[in-house]
């Protein structure tokens, strides 16, 4: 049996003459964080919305947990917490009563799942707050909140860290690790924020203008960035001259800078400025520099 949690082949959603999502296959196995990274517009909405069943594809098909998405298939949703775009609430509810509210749809009895999902989401302070007068980010911790309450297996989302302060966005990492790793929950999201994705994802697949360019374990994307060492040295061209005659490629010259891409010069700098103490013209300034991962990125949906 397949330990696969969503098969989608061939996804393909087209308004009118747009082509939002084009042939887009995903397979997500049990236990991923598998991750939808794009630029704003790229397609990941609507690739998420066709997984849940909000909107129907021009083509294609997915299955979630086993079962098919159509229309009126709805026992499997029972396992599954979603948040989409901006979370919706009943404005003039509390935080509380908005999740008493989802609790009830979800046939939760007591308050227990109500009051320990406030808590998780430190949304306890609150508690007693209407909703129209949250935060855009306290607003996206009770969308959160409504996606756990019923303890899925299966959390997608999009955006999750949308509005959060960076401390905000920690403990949302920080919270989907420990879902993952300590409850089994597979969760799938999108996020334009590559840092983001690489700190949490497991694995990575890039969308741009609507199909999947390329899908990558997040344990490798550190080996996709370019490293580089950059010398500074007073005698530019004499520094030039010791590195090639040790043997050292230079792959570009910038005003007092010697750039080199060689596998042997990042590893070992050390023998660089040996090279060119001997030579009479010790550097004044190395670095190894690496693009970061949103230059990583650009190669990518612009290869």
């Amino acid at each position: 049996m397949s330990s696969a949690v969503i098969e989608a082949n061939g996804l393909t959603k087209r308004y009118g003459a747009v082509t939002a999502v084009d042939d887009v296959s995903l397979h997500v196995a049990s236990g991923e964080i598998y991750a939808l990274l794009g630029l704003n517009g790229a397609g990941k909405t609507t690739t998420i919305r066709m997984l849940l069943g909000m909107v129907r594809p021009s083509a294609g098909s997915v299955a979630v947990l086993g079962g098919v998405v159509r229309p009126g298939a709805h026992a499997v949703w029972s396992r599954v917490g979603y948040l989409v775009e901006t979370p919706a609430a009943y404005p003039e509810l509390t935080v509380e009563e908005n999740l008493t509210v989802a609790a009830r749809l979800r046939g939760l009895r007591g308050r227990a799942p109500v009051d320990e999902v406030i808590d998780r989401l430190r949304l306890t302070p609150y508690a007693r707050q209407r909703a129209r007068t949250l935060s855009l980010g306290n607003a996206q911790r009770l969308g959160l909140a409504k996606a756990l309450l019923h303890q899925p297996d299966l959390l997608i989302l999009d955006e999750p860290a949308n509005g959060l302060d960076p401390a905000g966005v920690v403990e949302i990492r920080d919270l989907l690790r420990e879902l993952n790793q300590e409850h089994g929950v597979t969760v799938v999201l999108s996020s334009h924020i590559l840092t983001e994705v690489a700190r949490l994802a497991t694995r990575v697949g890039v969308i741009d203008h609507g199909r999947l360019v390329r899908e990558i374990a997040a344990d490798q994307l550190a080996e996709q960035v370019q490293q580089r060492l950059v010398v500074s040295a007073r005698d530019h061209e004499r520094a030039g001259h010791a590195l090639r005659a040790a043997g050292f490629d230079i792959s570009r010259s910038e005003g007092d800078q010697l750039v080199l891409t060689d596998v042997r010069a990042i590893s070992e700098p050390e023998a660089v400025v040996t090279a060119l103490v001997e030579a009479g013209c010790p550097p004044y300034r190395l670095l190894v520099e690496q693009d970061d991962l949103e230059a990583f990125f650009l190669r990518v949906v612009n290869a």
